[in-house]
């Protein structure tokens, strides 16, 4: 099975919450959540709520957290931050 990612951009976190919660409801054991920037923190909430509110057995399994470079359109180079985070159902 492909790898179940959530890419986190400007909606609203609820959009997002909608989106782990329809993976894991479709038999989904592992899903990624990603963000970078600015989006890093709607990331936190959306695992956050899913974890407290909706799945009482859900953990996380890893966080990881880098930096891309980016050209921006200026052709100047911009570093931005990234976050994935892994979540997997308990038995």
């Amino acid at each position: 099975m492909a790898e179940q990612v959530v890419l986190i951009g400007k909606k609203s976190v609820m959009n997002y919450v909608l989106a782990v919660l329809t993976m894991l409801n479709e038999g989904a054991k592992e899903l990624t959540i990603k963000a970078r920037g600015k989006a890093i923190s709607r990331a936190v909430d959306v695992v956050e709520i899913v974890r407290n509110r909706f799945v009482q057995n859900l953990q996380i399994k890893n966080i990881k957290i880098d930096t891309e470079e980016l050209v921006a359109q200026d052709g100047r180079k911009v570093n931005v931050s990234t976050i994935e985070i892994v979540l997997t159902k308990k038995q």
